[in-house]
């Protein structure tokens, strides 16, 4: 049976990265099937188009994965699947908490024929086996023999093949550049950014998060040698096709078990596995001097850090209290010591939020090292405490706001200012954190570092800009272009000419990919 795993993109932007449900399912899949991937983020896809690609490829299933803001568009795609007569199965936080609404018990529409509850690493095979005997069930849930729920080990975390799976459709650069940019420095002709997870869970329980309702908050842990072996594969393809690639942890709290982090970080430099590295962690567990050590020589580049706001109030409202924002700046200085950055999230339209707050929290952002900040509103996803809260005190404007998935606009009304007000506040932080004075300040505030640095910076804000603000067509791009000229100019002219001095400035750790003045157009990714 050919097996086609789908990921919806969400109509607004593209992801940098892939995600990693699609690679596991493939490993899972029992022996005498053939999967193929898509995601609809790198390969968009109307319903027309996909119900012709799943004829044409005869496909004789289909599993759908989504979050609750590409819920809309996976129904879509699935309704054009079943259309077909191919049946569609379903996964993922927003199915696991509402299964009817998917299979139509709710009295809408049907969409999938069967849903896969909770985390599907063991009864994925079974959902292929009754598949292939035209005999799926309805709900696929991870429970033992007495009916209770179980969470699968990671201890014995399948082998993904990397070296053997097709990751075309995931490369960020364009392929008319491989011939020029597969032999500068290590090889430059694909770039990729993958995921990778070392476990699953979180203890803490963010009002507004569905993380611990979907993992739990028991923290389970794949192996070290898994983790370092994984990175060695990812290691060796990029070197094998003269490119580069970068990981993403998309653990939920990356340094949860600050011991265990340590433990992993020092095997992986021993094993010399560093490739350059995102992760999830919280700012409260950046007090920490060695494990920002072990961050930055294990080939840690960025930090996400889920910031949410500047004032403690908000924090103890969602349960984020061990946020202290009076900690923020040391441990954003902390990192950038040792070439470490962050990118900063934060939510505007919480309970104590008034007019104003956008920028308030820009003039704290002003004064720390350059990164990547971003912005969005409180969000009330379905089967999360802020949801039910929201929905028992009648402040809920759209309960049903996935339905038509509309970006950066609240669904329920704020205690302290209107929803517009909350749109107004959300804007302003983006436009003036990605404003062509706000890149041109980012690029000056390392001014005394050689030329590559600024430049990683520079195209970093540009490409987050993209979140908030869509560039996904040529004319877009050359407004930007335009916009910032002037930076680019002086970018372009130092690169090709060089310039007379330095400020004599001690040296200062800096984001992004370490690229020499004298190779400004040859950058070499370090091991």
């Amino acid at each position: 049976m050919r097996i086609l795993l789908y990921n919806p993109d969400n109509g607004v932007t593209r992801n940098f990265m892939p995600h990693l449900w699609m690679f596991l399912l493939q490993a899972l899949t029992p022996p005498g099937h053939e999967v193929l991937l898509i995601d609809g983020n790198a390969q968009p896809m109307d319903e027309a188009q996909i119900a012709q690609y799943v004829r044409d490829q005869n496909i004789g299933l289909v599993g759908i994965g989504a979050m609750t803001r590409m819920i809309a568009k996976a129904y879509r795609i699935a309704d054009a699947i079943r259309a077909t007569g191919v049946p569609v199965v379903m996964g993922g936080p927003h199915v696991t908490e509402l299964a009817d609404e998917a299979l139509g018990r709710d009295g809408g529409p049907r969409h999938a024929d069967a849903v896969a509850l909770g985390e599907a690493d063991e009864t994925w095979p079974l959902i292929v086996q009754d598949a292939a005997h035209g005999k799926l069930k309805d709900i696929y849930a991870p429970v033992d023999a007495a009916g209770k729920e179980q969470k699968p080990s990671l201890k014995n975390y399948p082998v993904i093949p990397w070296q053997a799976i097709d990751l075309q459709q995931f490369n960020l650069l364009p392929k008319i550049f491989h011939p020029l940019l597969k032999d500068i420095g290590e090889g430059w002709g694909t770039f990729r950014i993958v995921p990778v997870e070392s476990g699953r869970g979180c203890p803490y329980g963010c009002e507004f998060c569905t993380v611990t309702g979907f993992f739990g908050d028991s923290i389970r842990f794949r192996t070290n040698e898994s983790v370092v072996n994984e990175l060695l594969l990812l290691k060796q393809r990029a070197r094998s096709e003269k490119g580069q690639m970068a990981v993403f942890f998309i653990d939920d709290n990356f340094a949860i078990n600050v011991k265990r982090t340590k433990s992993l970080l020092r095997d992986i430099i021993a094993a010399k596995a560093q490739v350059h590295w995102v992760a999830q962690i919280s700012a409260n567990l950046l007090r920490d001097e060695e494990l920002c050590d072990l961050i930055s020589a294990s080939g840690g580049k960025w930090v996400f850090i889920g910031m949410e706001s500047i004032d403690p109030a908000n924090l103890k409202d969602v349960n984020k209290g061990f946020n202290k924002p009076g900690e923020y700046a040391q441990v954003l200085e902390r990192l950038a010591k040792r070439n470490v950055y962050a990118i900063t999230s934060f939510i505007f339209g919480m309970d104590n939020d008034t007019t104003g707050v956008a920028e308030r929290t820009l003039a704290q952002v002003r004064t720390w090292p350059p990164g990547l900040p971003i912005f969005g509103l409180l969000t009330p996803l379905p089967g999360t405490p802020l949801y039910t809260r929201l929905d028992t005190t009648g402040r809920l404007t759209r309960r049903k706001h996935w339905q038509e998935f509309i970006p950066f606009a609240m669904a329920h009304t704020p205690l302290k200012m209107t929803i517009e007000e909350a749109h107004s506040e959300v804007n302003y932080g983006w436009a003036h954190a990605y404003s062509p004075e706000a890149l041109t300040q980012a690029v000056a505030a390392l001014d005394d570092q050689p030329i590559g640095y600024r430049i990683n910076i520079f195209l970093a804000r540009l490409c987050f800009r993209g979140i908030y603000f869509p560039m996904l067509g040529r004319l877009a791009w050359l407004k930007v272009i335009a916009e910032n000229r002037r930076t680019i100019f002086k970018l372009v002219k130092e690169a090709v000419f060089g310039r007379q001095s330095r400020p004599a400035t001690p040296a200062r750790k800096t984001p992004g990919i370490v690229v020499p003045d004298e190779a400004v157009a040859a950058p070499k990714l370090p091991a």
